[in-house]
């Protein structure tokens, strides 16, 4: 019976267009879109930012010192450039703001003098910083000249580059690219299976409790010689399946966004990327998956039989969104790990332990009591929506 209810409300939610973009549409589109357009915006942000020439205003009483000449015997290849001359400061911020001039150079009068002396010149450096590019275009000018004045005064005292540098340190890093991937990135995926699990419930739990009582068939289906929790529970398979659904047809679109349209930054991390996507991991990333998804379910079904309309019960269950979110974004802070403690707290132990399958390094004992805990809530979940399900003022409306 049971079945037949969850087959029968299935068929009457794959009919509501939203749900199908909910469910399908959005998640299996919006990562190839996303990160195509994404892909898109860098190149060529990159690409004018190479090509984009600088207007650098450079402030100083001898227009000829060794700076500004090293300055212009930059090529082009690094960037392109051109220079205008000023004796002083004034009027350089509303040049600046006017995007006249985009950075200002003051370089003392004795620039040369001190150079030879070895003493160390300051020099400011006048931009916004909030045209990206522009300070790290400057700062690779710089260097340039830093390197070539430090190897002469070098040379000039007969002191070879190695005799300042006593330590040859190098960093051997013991961690797998998987690993790598997993704690730095590994956020991503749990945040992507949280959201849009949350989102492939939603209208599916609105339409078949609050929509039916708006169309009032839901006093028809009570009528019928069934339990009331075996309705309610064909009813919430039909939700839980929603949102697995969304959950992984987004699972799908990254692969797509990844595979088909070529969209990641190198082949290492797309072979990286397919050996995470294997059958264990697909398989363990469910069993954390489906008790989220029931929590989920039997979190929003209370909220929809009490709603008077579905308009009300969308204005409740919006916020629970963002409520939902700030626990899911724990995964992109850096330092907090999956332990005992960690594992208790619902969502956060879902985000944590995804990101350590990803890593490879989720041990079976934590992935355990990671179940465990979910499985708690989702069962209080459950109890609760039976509750209110069995309440005769909650479902007659």
């Amino acid at each position: 019976m049971i079945f037949t209810i969850f087959k029968k409300e299935l068929k009457d939610t794959l009919r509501d267009r939203r749900t199908i973009i909910a469910m399908i549409v959005i998640p299996v589109l919006v990562f190839p879109l996303i990160m195509g357009l994404i892909t898109q915006i860098s190149s060529s942000f990159e690409e004018g930012q190479k090509e984009e020439e600088l207007t650098i205003a450079l402030i100083s009483e001898d227009p000829g010192n060794k700076l500004i000449t090293s300055l212009d015997a930059i090529p082009d290849s690094i960037g392109p450039k051109r220079f205008t001359f000023m004796t002083d400061t004034s009027g350089i911020r509303k040049l600046i703001n006017d995007d006249s001039v985009q950075v200002a150079i003051s370089i003392p009068s004795d620039y040369d003098k001190q150079i030879e002396s070895g003493k160390s010149v300051p020099i400011a450096v006048y931009l916004k910083e909030t045209n990206i590019g522009y300070k790290s275009r400057i700062k690779t000018y710089l260097e340039i000249i830093e390197s070539s004045t430090r190897s002469e005064r070098l040379a000039k005292l007969s002191i070879a580059e190695e005799t300042l540098d006593p330590l040859n340190t190098q960093f051997i890093n013991l961690s797998s690219s998987k690993e790598m991937i997993g704690k730095l990135a590994g956020g991503f995926l749990p945040y992507l299976f949280i959201i849009f699990g949350f989102i492939g419930c939603l209208y599916p739990a609105i339409d078949l409790f609050t929509g039916e009582k708006e169309r009032k068939t839901l006093e028809t289906l009570l009528t019928t010689p069934i339990d009331r929790w075996k309705i309610l529970v064909g009813k919430m398979l039909v939700v839980v399946t929603s949102g697995i659904a969304a959950a992984s047809f987004a699972l799908f679109g990254l692969f797509m966004a990844l595979n088909v349209f070529e969209l990641a930054p190198n082949a290492q991390i797309m072979g990286v990327v397919n050996s995470i996507l294997s059958l264990p991991f697909i398989i363990s990333l469910y069993i954390l998956l489906i008790p989220l998804t029931v929590f989920f379910a039997g979190v929003m079904i209370p909220v929809t039989i009490s709603a008077k309309s579905f308009k009300e019960a969308q204005s409740i269950l919006t916020p629970v969104n963002f409520i939902i979110i700030l626990p899911a974004m724990v995964g992109f802070i850096p330092g907090i790990e999956l332990d005992f403690t960690t594992a208790l707290i619902p969502i956060v132990n879902i985000v944590l332990a995804s990101k350590e399958l990803v890593a490879g390094t989720l041990s079976p004992g934590l992935m355990l009591l990671v179940f465990g805990v979910m499985f708690v809530f989702a069962a209080l979940a459950v109890m609760l929506s039976r509750k209110r399900f069995e309440r005769e003022s909650n479902v007659i409306s």
